[in-house]
């Protein structure tokens, strides 16, 4: 559980420690805390807070799929279902859950992704990709086109949207897993400021 404010981390854990088929193995307050305790707690699923103090969660879920692929990333979100979606996709998240979720609900997503199933619809997956791809605005909203992507940042939104981690983007690049990591963050960066221009918000 990945979640900087103790409270909620506390209720969650509670919440889900109280389901006899799920054990918490450990928690984290931000990103470099989270990836260095993934590797040793090994869960099968990690459950994360998009909005931490020393990045994000979408950073976080990839950081620790680049470490370990079989790890679950579930984000826990108070965006609405565009943002929400892209920063699951972003992060190589097998799904997404808005704060507002029940308690059965939340651990029934648990279970779900841990099953290795995706909540994410690639329809709408596709949709989203394809308008962050153009640089246009998310479905409703008026066009605003901050700035369009180099056609290396297409190639990586592409892979991304294809649920490969830094360390696959690296491979099929070609290019160093430190050169990638810096520049997905760039990507991030980008589409996140985008995202504010269009009254959305930042990652």
């Amino acid at each position: 559980m990945v979640d900087d404010h103790d409270v909620v981390r506390r209720g969650v854990n509670r919440l889900l420690s109280g389901d006899p088929s799920i054990e918490i193995v450990g928690e984290a307050s931000d990103t470099a805390e989270a990836v260095d305790r993934v590797p040793d707690a090994h869960p099968d699923v990690a459950v994360l807070d998009v909005r931490l103090p020393d990045g994000s969660g979408v950073e976080a879920c990839r950081e620790i799929r680049s470490h370990d692929e079989s790890v679950k990333c579930l984000m826990l979100t108070s965006f609405a279902d565009d943002e929400a979606l892209f920063d699951a996709v972003m992060g190589g998240a097998a799904g997404y859950v808005p704060k507002v979720i029940t308690g059965d609900d939340l651990i029934s997503a648990v279970r779900e992704v841990a099953a290795g199933h995706s909540l994410i619809d690639p329809a709408a997956t596709a949709e989203v990709l394809e308008r962050l791809r153009e640089g246009g605005a998310r479905s409703g909203e008026p066009e605003e086109r901050p700035g369009r992507l180099s056609t290396r940042e297409r190639e990586f939104l592409d892979l991304i949207g294809e649920g490969l981690t830094n360390r696959e983007i690296a491979e099929h690049a070609g290019l160093d897993e430190r050169t990638v990591r810096r520049q997905v963050s760039q990507l991030l960066h980008k589409l996140g400021m985008a995202r504010g221009a269009q009254g959305a918000g930042a990652t």
